[in-house]
């Protein structure tokens, strides 16, 4: 017999009624410690559109339309927000580039052993930042190694 949260018998109510009385549950990250979202914004915050958005600098700012690094949450509004994913740039280096194609436009040159964060990979290419608070753009998958 179904029960509500006050252990009633709920036998007329549909099941979805129940489940509506639930506390709500939270993501708990990729693992334990990765991500507190508490840190992130405040439960229950809300942000208001204030004005005109401003201009972010696509070259130092981890954001696209669809994505932005986490620490933007709040900040900036995008559909999604993502963890980055550690790699080293080969020994070679590699050029940071403004487009995931190899005919793009080179903006710098990645040193080797230099850290990349991932934020999106597709095709060849993976778009992010170099270290924490460097240049922004796509590096060749092939000249990138994940960091454990």
């Amino acid at each position: 017999m179904l029960r509500d949260a006050a252990g009633r018998a709920a036998a007329n109510l549909p099941e979805c009624a129940l489940l509506a009385k639930r506390p709500p549950s939270y993501p708990t990250g990729v693992s334990e410690g990765l991500t507190d979202f508490s840190d992130i914004t405040a439960p229950g915050a809300s942000f208001a559109l204030s004005g005109p958005s401003a201009k972010l600098d696509p070259l130092h700012l981890p954001v696209r339309g669809d994505l932005a690094h986490i620490r933007l949450a709040g900040k900036v509004f995008v559909p999604h927000y993502v963890v980055p994913m550690a790699h080293v740039v080969a020994a070679g280096g590699a050029p940071l580039l403004k487009a995931g194609r190899s005919d793009a436009e080179a903006i710098a040159e990645v040193e080797g052993g230099a850290l990349f964060n991932v934020l999106d990979a597709a095709g060849a290419y993976a778009w992010g930042q170099i270290g924490e608070n460097g240049l922004v753009g796509y590096v060749a998958l092939a000249a990138l190694t994940a960091q454990p």
